[in-house]
């Protein structure tokens, strides 16, 4: 990847005739107290409601579109790119899309939650239908017309009698320069052209023919190389490192060592390496911290110190249950398993600082690396470049830390940090492991009568804001405490998250147990607590229909009120072909699972079809049949990519991975201590069935496949072998001691 071209607000404005983006943090206060008297301003123009700082029109009738979000491989960039150029009626090859850049876009905090489509595509959405008008407002002036006989097409506003003015020539410095307003002109879902169509993702072909598409892809001109050596372990401290030897390697540039936090750059890449594996040979370490032990950490977990939180109470004396069941469910930590270790390159010059990071929130990664400088924010630019492997706080902002510090050191020359594999699995932030209990009983007609769920769960985001989030900053001599834990709030939650049932219970109880230690360095992993909360819940509804003598999908639908959540479950079920009794191939299981993610999000229904071999234990997913309700869709190959990948990844989580420790260290380093999912274990088949909901919100679709999925697969594996598995991940070995207890 070569050097990207780096813009600013100055340089932007010298190119005259444009509408372009401006921020000024007063006007923006200013702008954010009157969006507060007002209506409320849809999507992230909520936060940020100039138009300006969605769309731009050049003079020359370029047009962009602006994003605070971080393209992750969801395929957001190419949808934005349809919506915009939907609304404004312009080709989708004549628009471009920036993303989450802090010189550029809007400050839309993180991207995580599947939240991209919700707020700022519904900000883009809006911004580009007010655009038009206000386009079309200032043609008809100049025209002598009224502006309802005038229409939009490839960029220009044309007259009845076929005069046309281009995008480039009606537009004014300040014309966008103006508030949204609450509500907008949007084109009828009837006449759309580019949203709802299968468009190709526009980060795709690099990707696929070896091309320069992520960060670990940069180049620079004069760019040289750092190596960072990680401690052996949480809480060791640096006690000596003669560095005489290493500084007259060949190539090596210097040692950084700042207390615990020690590195070594390098003119070439391969010098860095050798020089940080003799570093670390040379640096004597004393360790002192005590892990719990992993064989017992549902026990470990529910007997920790915890917040305790009544979150749903619902009472109906009239209604009481004859027969009962409990269970547990436990979840281990787990790993993001990034497959590019994290990167980020960074440059100091005349005082200012620029990272190229893959970090999930440019803005909240600023903050902290310029609390950990001691700069100002407005000397930290952060430009978000893709990274090979995310969804959630793995080494991203670490990364993008280590580079800053390092850069600061060596000026002018830019600085590219590159972690080792077995860094980024031994010292990223993993999922936390969670526990969840369980217990139901049943009306004699076969319905729940009451609900009992409890979760224990650490929080589910420690993501950078403040310096003491970043390990650099933790390990500095000047070191940074790390931020006191807090839950998530509802109603999206983080350990919480989807603990609330979406199915109708007269009766129901759900607690959240909060616990504030964390004795593994923990944060945000696609879905936060969604991924077991619907695990556990749809399991037990599973168990549930057992002891009812009902078929899984009926005894769902005998509780679900909400009509679009029953759609997606009735369509799964018909596209399965699933039906009451079904006897699947010998030594094969068929399993369900539904859930709203967030309960407020996206719906999606699955359907597994799985296989087991009783002699080895080994699971293998055959096929997924889902069903997604995601709202108004903008791709549908989009959405499909989404889902596809959720029940892969899920799959992944589901069957292989779990971070394992000792006393001191993480064990777990590296692909054969850590394994996933390999591509012989691939499914042979998931068909994803989208219901459009032209006209309604965007839902989001980024993680609603991940509970679902676990839950469809887990379900599937009871029917094949006769036994439940409630312990997580359903490994070859745990089916194996269940098949031949």
């Amino acid at each position: 990847m070569t050097a990207p071209v780096i813009l600013d607000r100055r340089s932007v404005l010298a190119g005259g005739g444009a509408l372009i983006v401006s921020f000024s943090l007063r006007h923006a206060v200013a702008q954010e107290q009157k969006a507060a008297q007002g209506p409320a301003l849809p999507g992230s123009l909520a936060k940020t409601p100039n138009l300006d700082s969605w769309i731009r029109i050049d003079a020359n009738g370029q047009v962009t579109a602006f994003t605070g979000k971080a393209e992750l491989g969801q395929g957001f960039r190419t949808a934005f790119q349809q919506i915009a150029a939907e609304q404004l009626d312009i080709p989708f090859d004549a628009l471009k899309v920036i993303t989450a850049d802090t010189k550029l876009t809007a400050n839309e905090g993180y991207t995580s939650g599947s939240h991209s489509m919700q707020d700022s595509g519904t900000a883009i959405l809006h911004a580009a239908a007010q655009a038009r008008m206000l386009l079309v407002a200032e043609a008809a002036k100049r025209f002598g017309l009224p502006p309802d006989g005038l229409r939009t097409e490839n960029a220009a506003v044309i007259a009845p009698d076929g005069r046309r003015l281009g995008y480039g020539e009606l537009v004014a410095a300040d014309m966008l320069h103006v508030q949204a307003q609450p509500t907008s002109s949007l084109k009828d879902p009837a006449s759309f052209k580019v949203m709802g169509q299968p468009v190709p993702r526009v980060d795709i072909p690099a990707k696929v023919t070896g091309g320069a598409a992520y960060v670990q892809d940069m180049r620079l001109p004069g760019m040289v190389h750092a190596r960072v050596v990680r401690p052996p372990s949480y809480g060791a401290q640096l006690v000596e490192c003669d560095t005489a030897a290493i500084e007259k390697m060949p190539g090596v540039i210097q040692i950084v060592r700042d207390g615990n936090f020690l590195a070594v750059v390098a003119e070439k890449e391969f010098s860095a390496v050798k020089a940080m594996h003799a570093l670390a040979a040379a640096a004597k370490w004393r360790e002192s911290a005590k892990l719990p032990n992993q064989h017992d950490l549902a026990n470990v977990l529910t007997t920790l110190p915890s917040q305790d939180f009544a979150i749903l109470q619902r009472s109906d004396p009239t209604v009481s249950g004859a027969r009962s069941l409990e269970a547990t469910y436990a979840r281990p930590y787990q790993s993001h398993g990034s497959i590019g270790p994290s990167c980020a390159v960074a440059q100091f010059v005349d005082g200012a600082i620029t990272v190229w990071t893959h970090t999930q929130g440019v803005y909240p990664d600023r903050q902290a690396i310029a609390e950990m400088l001691g700069m100002t924010p407005a000397s930290v630019r952060l430009i978000h470049v893709e990274g090979s492997g995310c969804y959630g706080h793995n080494g991203a902002d670490d990364a993008a830390a280590d580079a800053a510090l390092i850069a600061r050191v060596l000026p002018g020359r830019p600085i590219r940090v590159q972690w080792m594999r077995e860094q980024e699995h031994g010292w990223e932030p993993y999922g936390p492991a969670m526990v969840t209990k369980l217990s139901a009983s049943l009306t004699a007609d076969g319905k729940i009568a009451d609900w009992n769920f409890a979760v224990w769960s650490n929080t589910h985001s420690m993501r950078p804001g403040g310096a003491g989030a970043l390990l650099a900053a933790q390990h500095m001599a000047r070191s940074f405490a790390v931020p006191a834990p807090k839950p998530l709030p509802l109603p999206e939650g983080g350990g919480d998250r989807n603990a609330i049932p979406i199915y109708n219970f007269p009766n129901a109880h759900v607690m959240h147990h909060f616990i504030p230690a964390m004795p593994l360095r923990i944060s945000a992993m696609r879905a936060l607590g969604a991924y077991h909360n619907v695990f556990s819940t749809e399991s037990f509804m599973d168990e549930l229909a057992a002891l009812a003598g009902a078929d899984p999908v009926e005894f769902r639908l005998r509780h679900l009120d909400d009509q679009r959540g029953r759609a997606v479950v009735e369509k799964v079920a018909e596209e399965f072909g699933w039906t009451r009794g079904q006897q699947p191939p010998r030594n094969r299981g068929y399993g369900f699972a539904f859930a709203r993610y967030k309960n407020l999000a996206a719906y999606c229904a699955i359907a597994s079809e799985v296989e087991v071999d009783r002699e080895t234990g080994r699971a293998r997913l055959v096929r997924a049949v889902a069903a997604v309700d995601a709202g108004q869709v903008v791709n549908p190959d989009g959405i499909t990519n989404q889902i596809e990948g959720a029940i892969v990844q899920s799959t992944s989580w589901t069957l292989y991975e779990s971070v394992t420790f000792d006393e001191t260290r993480i064990t777990s380093i590296d692909w054969q201590t850590y394994p996933i999912l390999r591509f012989n274990a691939v499914p042979d088949s998931i068909a994803v069935h989208i219901i459009n909901r032209p006209g309604q919100p965007f839902l989001g679709s980024g993680e609603t496949g991940q509970g679902p999925a676990a839950a469809s697969l887990a379900n599937a594996i009871a029917h094949a072998t006769g036994k439940r598995l409630r312990e997580l991940p359903l490994s070859r070995k745990r089916i194996k001691d269940a098949i031949d207890a």
